[in-house]
């Protein structure tokens, strides 16, 4: 079935905009100009996935996330300006699965709600299967990862990731000590034939390593190999 995507942005252009190149990739998109007009039809005829920008009149998209997860498990991507790290912090604490910085690449988003829609598409495959094997949880010395609840810990400290972050560590976890290319993480985190600049690899990486050594100043696990990629080591 065709998925529907809910668009809540009081920027008009990156409403139609966006919502012209979801329909040209065959999603169905739903526009609201802002969180108090979208939150009581979000609840009554859920969309598959909606996109909010945060800095919003009358109800804003942190607000509209709070209420929403008083009734709905809705994935949701946040739009941010580059300086809302706070912002995207409390976000996903709240329960976003992904947050985009404007100015954005139209492919990006699409890119980052097919990951999602996919995550979303399996945890119910698993659910809906009796006699089909949950995802194992994945212990790499102080790291566990549980696929099917999409939780990472380290020193059983909770981390919280985006659906693509987890994706890619998962990619670097699966086999400790052995290199992956960006091209490798890029297939991993996104799986279109959607060009993805090399740099919003380096991106999540370093995002990875910062929310790491929030809870753990002294994360070294993820290392660079210049000209190469990226290893994970499960002594780090």
């Amino acid at each position: 079935m065709t998925a529907t995507i809910a668009l809540v942005d009081d920027d008009r252009n990156i409403l139609h905009s966006l919502s012209i190149a979801l329909q040209a990739e065959g999603f169905v998109t739903r526009l609201y100009s802002d969180g108090e007009a979208a939150l009581r039809p979000l609840i009554d005829n859920p969309p598959d996935l909606a996109v909010f920008d945060i800095k919003m009149p009358r109800m804003d998209g942190l607000e509209l996330l709070r209420r929403l997860r008083e009734k709905s498990q809705l994935p949701v991507i946040f739009l941010t300006s580059k300086d809302d790290e706070i912002d995207e912090a409390l976000g996903l604490a709240m329960g976003a699965d992904d947050y985009i910085a404007k100015p954005f690449s139209q492919r990006l988003v699409i890119a980052r709600i097919r990951a999602i829609l996919r995550r979303v598409e399996l945890n119910k495959s698993i659910a809906d299967a009796d006699d089909e094997p949950v995802a194992e949880p994945i212990t790499r010395g102080r790291l566990q990862m549980d696929p099917a609840r999409h939780k990472v810990s380290w020193d059983g400290k909770d981390v919280t990731l985006t659906v693509t972050e987890f994706l890619i560590l998962e990619t670097l976890a699966a086999r400790p000590g052995i290199v992956r290319s960006r091209n490798q993480l890029m297939d991993a985190a996104y799986q279109d034939d959607v060009y993805i600049d090399d740099r919003t690899i380096d991106s999540h990486i370093k995002r990875l390593r910062r929310k790491f050594r929030e809870v753990d100043p002294d994360f070294d696990a993820i290392a660079t190999l210049y000209g190469a990629g990226y290893r994970f080591s499960d002594d780090g």
